[in-house]
């Protein structure tokens, strides 16, 4: 008897105790990516929803298609069909015309040889023809014939086969897509009114710190609104998660320790932002790895360095755990960079690479070989029409202005060093992203 109990979880420390070269306090972005891809475990949660209600799920199961889409060749156009072997090779010719074909109601007749059918876009094609010319290449149309030129078409043109689109049981989406816009159309195609899909994930976050106020309450002095836990639900809300807002959490270690407990026992993922740097004051830190496996590491990147992670447990239940820093650039960053996919594996979701474009830099821009930095830029076209990219200014980790104002990230890597004028540098788009 075969054993199909899956394994056990692998904890974090056992991954990263098979790492050589694993050093926490300067951890390369790539790495801690692989560690984090590594120690997350998808949810099992499936729900049925009406085609209209999928919109930006995951899908849970492969669609398979139940018919040929489209169920019978038709025509590309509105125009002609004829028989291919019928087309002039050196002249105009004249055919007859025998019947209309309409989308919806086919010609059932036959067509001989310098015969055609008047046909529009969508309709079937008649049984006896293989091509169609395009009614604006023709001339001389009446009701009853029509010219048709020397060399203008190929036989077969025009003509979209029976299922080109999709054939009986092949695998229309997969499991594991973000069904988007087309993807409906796709399942309507397919006669599917209903799908099962992941259900959301939920999501708890707080902001941390005794500076931090909300918005409404009056600001003190050497004190600031938290702009965090926007950013955060506009980011979360984007990617389709349920959200529980619990608002700003005080330095406070009894407040720590009941928000921690309260976030882990009501939603599937924890996100904090403050608190994981080296302060006096920062409890956080010590709150988390009592409540779990959690690593607290220095990325070599900026900005962001400071980032915990793991999984933390409270009364029975579990919940991942992302520590973000406190500056509202690296939140952004790090969120993109690091709990954006996990989140997405979390789900179900196939998660493709981001795609890089190339971009020129008119500018120089400084940079150290041992770290991945992301600059804020925004992209055009130059003069010469190349796409180049200008950084938007300074570039802090406080300044929040630079990501309203930019519409992409450069992505300087680990190991190079700085660009100069007219190098070409990697390149992320919000669009899509944001």
């Amino acid at each position: 008897m075969t054993d199909t109990t899956p394994p056990a979880p692998r904890t974090l420390q056992e991954i990263v105790d098979c790492l050589p070269d694993y050093d926490p306090d300067a951890l390369p972005v790539a790495r801690a990516q692989a560690i984090i891809e590594q120690f997350i475990t998808p949810l099992h949660a499936v729900e049925q929803l009406a085609l209209r209600q999928s919109l930006g799920r995951v899908l849970a199961a492969d669609i398979r298609s139940g018919i040929d889409v489209p169920a019978h060749d038709n025509s590309a156009m509105d125009g002609y069909a004829l028989r291919g072997s019928d087309l002039p090779a050196e002249q105009m010719r004249s055919f007859a015309i025998v019947g209309n074909a309409y989308a919806g109601r086919a010609y059932e007749g036959q067509v001989g040889a310098g015969e055609c059918v008047r046909i529009m876009t969508g309709a079937m094609m008649p049984a006896d023809c293989d091509t169609v010319i395009p009614q604006e290449l023709t001339s001389n149309a009446s009701a009853t014939r029509v010219d048709v030129p020397a060399g203008k078409i190929n036989p077969g043109d025009n003509r979209r086969l029976k299922g080109e689109d999709l054939t009986l049981g092949k695998i229309a989406l997969s499991r594991g897509k973000l069904l988007r816009p087309a993807d409906l159309g796709l399942l309507a195609s397919l006669g599917i009114a209903e799908v099962a899909v992941q259900r959301r994930l939920r999501v708890a976050f707080f902001s941390t710190g005794d500076e931090l106020r909300s918005l409404g309450e009056a600001l003190d002095q050497g004190c600031v609104y938290d702009s965090n836990r926007y950013t955060l639900y506009g980011m979360l809300t984007r990617l389709g998660c349920d959200i529980i807002d619990m608002g700003v959490i005080k330095d406070d270690p009894s407040s720590l320790e009941t928000a921690f407990r309260t976030a882990c026992e009501n939603a599937d993922a924890v996100i904090t932002s403050g608190g994981v740097s080296v302060g006096a004051a920062d409890y956080t830190k010590q709150i988390m790895a009592t409540l779990g496996d959690v690593a607290f590491w220095s990325i070599g990147m900026r900005p962001g360095r400071p980032m915990a992670f793991g999984k933390i447990h409270s009364n029975g239940k579990s919940a991942y755990l992302f520590g973000l820093p406190g500056n509202p650039v690296a939140v952004m960053v790090t969120f993109y960079f690091f709990a954006r996919n996990a989140l997405l594996h979390m789900m179900g979701a196939t998660v493709p690479s981001l795609p890089l474009v190339k971009a020129v830099s008119p500018a120089t821009i400084r940079k150290r070989p041992g770290r991945t930095e992301y600059q804020r830029g925004i992209l055009s076209y130059g003069a010469d029409g190349r796409l180049e990219v200008a950084i938007t200014g300074a570039q802090g980790s406080g300044i929040l202005r630079s990501m309203t104002e930019a519409n992409c990230m450069i992505v300087l890597h680990h190991d190079q060093a700085t660009v100069q004028a007219g190098e070409q540098v990697d390149v992320l788009l919000f669009e899509g992203l944001l």
